[in-house]
């Protein structure tokens, strides 16, 4: 499963990545986030109870961040496990490109999930990834302009 998409937020370049690497921010941003823990620059452990379909489960997984090209690229990739209900595993790259006091936010993503949840059907795990991805990056656009107009 594949998802991309472009997001403008009203904030300069560095504002976004710095609030991209912040452990609270995200954890604000995460759709179901219980818990977020940085344990380096590029490390970090996460716990999300997501429901899809009929399905709820408690995930919990590790995130590598790859920060080569950064501020203006950067990608990472996680894998998390939820138990009986399944496991997903995936990653994304992400551009940065300033445009005046702004920033757009441009990513693609890949995801593999398996178990209970891939028996869901691709329609409906399709229609939530991308739901979920959505409610992240509008929670992360409104906190991130917030923050930088205060």
């Amino acid at each position: 499963m594949e998802l991309a998409d472009e997001i403008r937020i009203a904030a300069p370049m560095h504002v976004v990545y710095a609030a991209l690497n912040d452990p609270e921010v995200l954890k604000q941003c995460i759709p179901g986030c219980e818990e977020l823990i940085k344990h380096s620059d590029t490390e970090l452990e996460a716990k999300v109870v997501l429901k899809v379909g009929p399905v709820k489960a408690k995930f919990g997984g590790n995130v590598t961040l790859d920060t080569a090209g950064a501020p203006e690229a950067f990608s990472l990739t996680g894998q998390g496990n939820g138990g009986t209900a399944g496991h997903a595993k995936g990653g994304a790259d992400v551009t940065l490109t300033a445009d005046g006091d702004e920033t757009i936010l441009v990513y693609n993503a890949k995801a593999e999930i398996g178990g209970k949840l891939a028996q869901l059907g691709s329609r409906l795990i399709q229609s939530t990834a991308k739901k979920l991805a959505a409610k992240f990056f509008k929670s992360f656009a409104e906190i991130v302009s917030q923050e930088h107009a205060a």
